[in-house]
Parts: C-alpha cells; structure tokens; sequence
C-alpha cells in the first residue's frame, strides 16, 4: 500500500505519521502533484485556519488537483472541513467537493472550541467498519460541518454534526483518528484496508 500524506504547511502530521507506521503502512509527506495523484490512498490532514489553509493550497496548485483524486481520500478535522464548499471561518471559499458549509459554534453552554473525547453514532459506510455506536473520538475544533445526506456519524456538542462526512471517494472525519487511541487506529486501517 502506498499512502501520499498532502503536505501545505498545515497539517500535524508526526502522529499520522506515527499511526501509519504501527500499521505497518508505506507513506510519504508530499506536495508532488504527480505522487499525490498516483498513491494508492491520500489522508489530507489540517490544524488551524481554514483561510490561510486555503491560500497555501492555491500556492501550491493543490486545490485544482485534490478535487479531481479518484483514490480514496480521507480528509482529518481541518481537511475535511476544506472538502466542502464555503467555512464562515475568514468568509472562505473552500474545495467545493462536498455541498456543505462550515459553521461556527455559538453556545453559551459549552465551551468553544471543542476540546476532548465525544463520542460517535449513526454510522456508515465502511469507514467504520467492525466500530461500535457512541464510541468517543478526540475532537478539537471551533467550526462544524451541519448533518446532511453527506453526513457518516454525527456527534453532539450543543447541538448535533457531522463527525465525518462522505461524497463518492472523499472521506472525512471531524475528530482525529491518529489521536485517539485503538479505536481511531481501527477507522485508520478501515481506510486503508476497507475503502
């Protein structure tokens, strides 16, 4: 298996990284369009702020290139936030491969953002594969992709989201998977081996 991790100047890599490599899986921390575009699989992670996530995509031709993968894709927190088609965070147009848009949090309950173990439900696919209804997962985030037919498991902070969402072969999950623990490896090896 050959994984292509996209590499913009975003994304916290080292514990994709680490999950990979317990899993014995092949990967490389890229910007090649021609190595991303050729990998087997492609994980597009993200950490911090959609706008400038966006500009370094542009710099570096990949939001042409990443709409138009055919491989599966499993984009993680930030990354599959830019999948959909506009984030309120910095008014941003995003990759347009999911008809979504990316709302912030507004709840005088709990804090923002979201930091911590939530749990999972309503699952689908075989992303999720073999996982069990309302296990948690390690979410960090301030914005949220609302419920749609795009939606694979939701969670519930205030109201509920989309913890991960899918159209054709995009794949993304809110919470990071690298992060939280044997659970998050197995949705790991479920895209690897499953999808």
């Amino acid at each position: 298996m050959n994984v292509a991790i996209v590499d913009y100047g975003v994304g916290n890599i080292k514990s994709i990284q680490h999950s990979l490599d317990r899993i014995g899986v092949n990967h490389v921390y890229t910007m090649n369009p021609e190595i991303i575009f050729s990998a087997e699989k492609v994980i597009f992670p993200g950490v911090g702020d959609a706008s400038y996530a966006m500009k370094k995509l542009k710099n570096n031709n990949l939001d042409k290139l990443i709409p138009n993968l055919k491989q599966p894709l499993l984009g993680i927190c930030l990354g599959m936030q830019l999948m959909c088609t506009y984030s309120e965070e910095g008014d941003t147009s995003c990759l347009g491969i999911i008809d979504a848009e990316v709302k912030k949090f507004n709840s005088k309950k709990n804090k923002i953002p979201q930091i911590g173990w939530n749990n999972i439900k309503n699952l689908k696919t075989n992303l999720f594969k073999g996982i069990y209804e309302n296990e948690f997962m390690y979410m960090v985030h301030t914005y949220y992709v609302p419920k749609s037919r795009f939606t694979i498991s939701e969670s519930i902070y205030g109201l509920t989201y989309s913890s991960a969402i899918n159209k054709d072969n995009f794949y993304g999950t809110q919470f990071h998977p690298e992060k939280s623990g044997l659970i998050g490896e197995k949705i790991i090896k479920n895209f690897i081996n499953e999808l």
